[in-house]
């Protein structure tokens, strides 16, 4: 390998939950990871576990750069080192795929940047299998992450997404804390119109996974707790 020659950077989904390996990944995926001896992680904990669990390297062997929420993004350059000098480099999320909902995106930019080749590894996203597993539209859709704590903030936020459903005829995605997935629940069929079709995917390629698309109305009807189980969101028409 010349010295002008760079690494590529892999982006690598992580489980989205407790699940086999099998149930989530091609094997690929785990030859790569086992080629590797270099992750930029939003969490340690978890990068670790998962890495175990794909036979990774030995773990104290392994190089780590942590990217999180509390991550100044102005420190990130030296993430790429590796790559600018030949080396490969995975790129892991806590959970689904880097980039979506985590901030991972900063370094695929930075990769683009020095024209570092980006290659994406297959693996769950919760937000796109929630989305082909609801019945609502899925030619016009947009994901808006975390929505406002408190209220009236979340009210009139919900209102505007349930809005936009309406005009656009477009699916509208978001995810809350697990732990206040409750609270979610209620204020979306506080805000929401009785016609306005709510899905809420729980619990995704896990053995405890529900699934379930109906009116706001029929929502009403039903009690279920959703509260520290992993959640996404969607409302449409």
């Amino acid at each position: 390998m010349s010295s002008t020659e760079k690494g590529t950077l892999y982006l690598i989904p992580s489980l989205l939950g407790d699940s086999a390996i099998e149930r989530s990944f091609p094997i690929v995926n785990k030859e790569i990871i086992q080629s590797l001896d270099e992750f930029i992680v939003e969490d340690l904990r978890s990068a670790r576990r998962f890495l175990v669990k794909m036979g990774s390297k030995p773990i104290d062997s392994l190089t780590f750069h942590l990217l999180n929420e509390h991550t100044d993004h102005s420190t990130i350059k030296p993430y790429i080192d590796g790559l600018l000098k030949g080396k490969n480099v995975g790129l892991l999320s806590d959970a689904g795929c880097p980039g979506i909902a985590d901030p991972g995106a900063e370094v695929v930019r930075l990769a683009h940047k020095h024209q570092i080749k980006v290659v994406p590894l297959i693996g769950p996203s919760s937000i796109l299998l929630g989305l082909i597993s609801s019945g609502l539209n899925g030619q016009g859709f947009a994901f808006h992450g975390y929505l406002p704590k408190r209220q009236p903030e979340r009210g009139v936020k919900i209102k505007q997404l349930e809005s936009a459903a309406y005009r656009d005829n477009s699916t509208q995605i978001f995810i809350e804390t697990p732990y206040r997935n409750d609270a979610m629940l209620q204020d979306i069929l506080s805000a929401c119109r009785p016609d306005t079709m709510l899905c809420v995917a729980s619990d995704i390629t896990l053995p405890t996974e529900f699934i379930y698309t109906t009116s706001i109305k029929e929502w009403k009807n039903m009690k279920r707790s959703f509260n520290d189980h992993p959640a996404v969101f969607l409302i449409g028409k």
